[in-house]
């Protein structure tokens, strides 16, 4: 056998063995995610149930996602010098801990300023999770292969988040809320199963060891040096206020405006999910413009949210709207994403993603606001809010961030 031939061979057998890794990795995501949105779904259901508040759903995901704030630049300094594979492993660890604990506190219904505790706690973990895992991903496949893997894992993630409402929506209807948190719960178990049989080889952290506030400004830093970087994070801030709340205020208006139970909730998560799902296939097999594709999906997210107003009297068209918001969400969101990995240099990924994911918690503030509207004028004009207030902040973020449009 030549030489050539056997290092053709084991390039080959390098490569069938990085995929075989990328796919379980993505397997172990894709069951653990598709639990995720299922206990998204029931804890938002549960508690507009039990309090009857469109204000409550609104502190729920404020306890979700506001941890994301708190501690989500320290887990990215965290994923750029530890062992990413057990942190990973960690953290579902104490995703899996918390969940059991909501199961007896729902069983219990003790009150819901301990479910609003527990879910806090519950958050610092899935922050540390949802940080890591996106850096991880540049451990698992090459860089050439970087954007069509986000995009394949985004499109498994929006596959399981059509699935996990739609099978929570219809367990709802004859199955004990604290039950189904076991089923939550177990999406966990196989996750630390499926990291614990991935073979990595990482490289050694490169990260120096100072005080987290010198990390902090040593990763503004970085950031400022790339004005194009700087765009992106910042593109994120508008549609993540008034757009993404959508998913938090849908249990008001399926009751509320559509008259819907559960079942209803799940569908139209799942639209919007298989929306998402054609967005992701699209950006795997074709290369678009990243700059015009992230600002014309901001806008239509917008406008379609308005379009949603004007058609929740019609399920056909309440469909297709939620359809189109789905799809025009996603690509704006992926686009971001695969644009923000490939300015960013590993050395520096987990923080600067982590910057990046604190954008989920701008969804609480909104869903706040939204809430208040919703409670004040009702929840057609809460709405109208998500989508005026979407399209008009992203007009004007462009208008001061001009380089956003060519890139």
């Amino acid at each position: 056998m030549s030489d050539k031939t056997l290092l053709w061979r084991q390039g080959f057998s390098l490569r069938k063995r990085k995929e075989s890794v990328f796919y379980r990795f993505l397997t172990g995501t894709f069951i653990v995610r598709t639990t995720d949105w299922m206990d998204l779904t029931i804890l938002n259901w549960f508690v507009f149930q039990w309090t009857g508040s469109p204000v409550a759903l609104g502190i729920l995901n404020a306890c979700r996602l506001l941890p994301t704030l708190l501690i989500s630049f320290p887990t990215g300094v965290m994923a750029d010098r530890f062992d990413r594979q057990k942190l990973l492993i960690i953290s579902n660890i104490g995703v899996f801990c918390f969940t059991m604990l909501l199961a007896l506190i729902v069983f219990l219904q003790w009150s819901i300023s301990w479910l609003f505790v527990l879910v806090v706690g519950r958050s610092l973990f899935m922050t540390l999770e949802v940080t890591v895992r996106n850096a991880f991903l540049s451990n698992v496949v090459s860089k050439e292969f970087l954007p069509k893997a986000i995009s394949l894992q985004t499109m498994l993630i929006n596959v399981s988040r059509m699935i996990g409402p739609a099978i929570a929506g219809w367990l709802l209807v004859f199955t004990e809320v604290w039950l189904l948190f076991f089923i939550v719960a177990f999406g966990s178990l196989v996750a630390i199963a499926f990291l614990g049989k991935l073979e990595i080889t990482t490289e050694k952290p490169k990260v120096r060891k100072s005080l987290e506030s010198k990390q902090w400004r040593e990763t503004i830093g970085y950031i400022k040096q790339n004005p194009l970087l700087l765009s992106i994070l910042l593109f994120a801030i508008a549609p993540m206020i008034f757009g993404f709340p959508y998913t938090t205020m849908l249990p008001l208006f399926v009751d509320q405006l559509m008259g819907l139970g559960p079942s209803g909730l799940g569908i139209l998560l799942s639209v919007s999910s298989l929306g998402a799902i054609i967005a992701t296939a699209v950006l795997t097999v074709t290369t678009l413009p990243k700059g015009r594709t992230l600002v014309l999906s901001a806008l239509c997210f917008g406008g379609f949210l308005m379009m949603w107003m004007l058609a929740s009297s019609s399920y056909i068209l309440s469909l297709i709207a939620m359809g189109a918001i789905g799809f025009f969400s996603q690509l704006y969101r992926t686009t971001s994403r695969i644009a923000l990995q490939l300015q960013t240099s590993d050395e520096w990924r987990g923080r600067v993603l982590s910057i990046a994911l604190m954008d989920r918690a701008y969804i609480p503030l909104g869903a706040i606001i939204i809430g208040f509207v919703a409670s004040l004028f009702g929840p057609a004009a809460a709405g109208w809010l998500m989508g005026v207030g979407c399209v008009t902040s992203v007009l004007l973020i462009l208008w001061r961030r001009k380089e956003i449009w060519s890139m």
